[in-house]
């Protein structure tokens, strides 16, 4: 049955004022006007993420929406009438891709501060029909956001973990019968990729990624519980989000394991109980971890071509909930009824039911999953950089820098990190050819950066301008954006009602 808790009216009214002070936001120039602009940047050290050195002193050259392009001042020449960026000094990347995103309803808001912040292609992790407008309006020119690849509403069992909650589109299945006519559902209403869920039994769950082969769409979300992470790379699922399932099938007592997780009852809604209910597995597991199971797990998402999505700084919010600053100088890019319900979330649904051990074991387990992300890396399996936005302390657009820094805090190397947020997502996406580097006949979408990420990669934050399917927004309109989304975020009455981080992580009061 598909439950479909639609967030577009939560915030009308405050946005409907929100909405008048960002107008000249919102209104990107005309699609005719932006394949006639020329814009080429001189002088600038290109550094395109498929692995090789950066190449200094280069000239780009961007007509309309694509690169036409890329090489040393004597090679390019600049056509007359060209919008000259001085490059010196500075480093430009291709743009950024978050393939983690739960975008709330707040127009005025969320696709300014993708743009801001250097991200021209999001993944959204759970549909709705506030995503499929925005994305009308981006591709018609007339809403400045990032591209955006869209989820179906959650496929979950019965009861999901948002049953009851005013939070999310969901569908319950409890059979095979019923999964496979949830996915043909839709396939029908345009999802780009169908997500499952954490609660679906084998039947459905099988049943779903057969009938996803039928209708040849991807099926991408969590591992379900009673789902080993290796079946699930085996049946095709196309990236697996965050952390917990691997655990599982790399512990030598996976067989103990999976009969404690077969035991596990959730009320409807009931996120904070599933939370505390898996913990201990998750805590056993992490200590009867077992090398060689491990690398055959590994082995098989890189046969699978199974990516992981690890969202890190998601990882951390829930392990160390008493670590998101509550003072943090972005809260003033979001509405405070989202701030209010984001401290409601860390206290009632991730802290609660936590004693003096379980704060430790949190704290040990988050650092257990950074050293598993690099043995998946030293393994070879594909990264995607994405961060779960709005869980609590993952602010959007910003929280993919945070997540950088994690994996290279986890072991990647800056220029590993800055391909998990670039190439792999365009290899995921199949678009390897048009995005995700820096050569001639890519789209042009691009990060001009003050400093070199490779030598630090908290140098992504160090944004100059950002161009997007070929509109330059300088560093002074980047200011003006944010200026706007502040004024915009205020606007929001105080006692709006919002989502508590994401459906994956967090829930309505």
């Amino acid at each position: 049955m598909l439950h479909n808790i639609s967030r577009r009216n939560v915030f009308r009214a405050g946005l409907a004022a929100g909405a008048g002070a960002v107008i000249g936001l919102t209104q990107s120039a005309p699609a005719g006007a932006a394949r006639r602009s020329v814009i080429a940047f001189v002088g600038v050290t290109v550094i395109d993420t498929t692995g090789g050195p950066p190449r200094p002193d280069q000239t780009v050259v961007v007509e309309g929406d694509r690169i036409i392009g890329v090489g040393g001042r004597r090679d390019i020449h600049v056509p007359r009438g060209a919008t000259v960026v001085d490059g010196t000094g500075r480093f430009l990347i291709p743009g950024l891709c978050d393939m983690h995103v739960h975008s709330d309803v707040h127009e005025a808001i969320i696709p300014s501060l993708y743009i801001a912040n250097g991200i021209t292609t999001v993944r959204e992790m759970s549909g709705a029909d506030h995503l499929h407008r925005w994305r009308d309006r981006v591709e018609a020119g007339t809403l400045l956001g990032p591209r955006s690849i869209i989820a179906s509403p959650l496929i979950d069992g019965a009861p999901s973990l948002w049953a009851g909650l005013n939070a999310v589109s969901y569908i319950e299945v409890t059979n095979e019968a019923e999964a496979r006519a949830a996915v043909r559902r839709v396939v029908r209403d345009g999802a780009d990729f169908v997500k499952v869920y954490s609660r679906l039994s084998p039947e459905a769950y099988f049943a779903v990624a057969d009938e996803a082969r039928r209708q040849q769409v991807p099926f991408a979300g969590h591992c379900p519980d009673n789902v080993p992470i290796t079946e699930a790379s085996r049946a095709g699922q196309r990236s697996l989000e965050h952390m917990w399932g691997t655990w599982y099938s790399s512990s030598s007592r996976e067989a103990e394991i999976r009969r404690a997780i077969a035991d596990i009852r959730i009320e409807s809604g009931d996120y904070n109980s599933w939370f505390n209910q898996v913990h201990p597995l998750n805590w056993l597991a992490a200590h009867s971890y077992h090398p060689g199971k491990a690398a055959a797990v590994f082995a098989g998402f890189v046969a699978n071509q199974s990516r992981q999505v690890p969202t890190l700084i998601a990882m951390r919010a829930i392990a160390m909930p008493d670590e998101v600053s509550r003072t943090d100088a972005r809260l003033k890019y979001l509405p405070a009824s989202t701030a209010e319900e984001w401290w409601w979330a860390l206290d009632e649904l991730f802290a609660a039911g936590r004693g003096p051990t379980e704060v430790a074991q949190h704290r040990e387990l988050f650092d257990r999953q950074l050293r598993l992300v690099d043995e998946m890396r030293r393994a070879g399996v594909p990264m995607l950089a994405g961060t779960d936005s709005a869980t609590p302390g993952c602010f959007p657009g910003f929280a993919l820098h945070d997540e950088l820094a994690l994996l290279v805090r986890a072991g990647l190397t800056p220029m590993q990190a800055l391909q998990a947020a670039t190439l792999e997502p365009a290899r995921f996406l199949g678009r390897q050819n048009h995005e995700g580097t820096i050569r001639r006949g890519n789209l042009a979408n691009l990060v001009l950066l003050d400093a070199n990420p490779l030598d630090d990669i908290r140098n992504t934050q160090r944004i100059q301008a950002v161009v997007v399917r070929g509109r330059f927004i300088s560093a002074e309109e980047r200011e003006r954006m944010l200026a706007e989304v502040e004024t915009a975020a205020r606007e929001v009455p105080a006692d709006a009602r919002t989502t508590v981080g994401c459906p994956c992580m967090g829930r309505s009061r």
